[in-house]
């Protein structure tokens, strides 16, 4: 199955962001991760540390809303009314790659289809039209 949801890039702020969030549609998040908590061979400064690399508050059975602080070399590049991705999630992976070649196509890849710490097969690019996306496989996860 293959879902889409909206996911939010903050510059600091994704905590407090995604609290009024919650506020207002209720529920707990199924998932908050640190930058502190990524495998890092340099330590982070404790503010950089703090900041969410990643959060999810399921909307529906089907929809998360999803997000991250954004910092160090991406911090410059966060603009404000851009700062999203579409996230999509496959539970078979050759439905990524497949995915992730017809929408790059043109596009600026800046993260590669690969196998990550927290689990998924993942990668990001811009499309050719200047849109975010990100693509995920976790066969063992729901893809909503």
């Amino acid at each position: 199955m293959t879902s889409i949801n909206v996911y939010l890039t903050f510059n600091g702020n994704c905590e407090e962001a995604f609290t009024f969030y919650r506020s207002v549609f209720g529920g707990e998040f199924s998932h908050v991760g640190r930058f502190n908590e990524m495998p890092s061979e340099q330590p982070l400064p404790s503010v950089e540390g703090e900041k969410i690399m990643h959060i999810a508050l399921p909307i529906s059975e089907e929809t998360r809303l999803m997000g991250s602080d954004t910092g160090g070399e991406w911090a410059s590049k966060l603009v404000t009314g851009n700062n999203f991705s579409i996230s999509i999630t496959t539970d078979r992976k050759e439905e990524a790659d497949r995915l992730f070649q017809g929408l790059s196509v043109e596009g600026q890849v800046t993260m590669a289809m690969e196998n990550t710490f927290w689990g998924d097969y993942f990668g990001m690019f811009t499309d050719k039209f200047g849109i975010n996306w990100m693509i995920s496989c976790n066969p063992g996860q729901p893809s909503a």
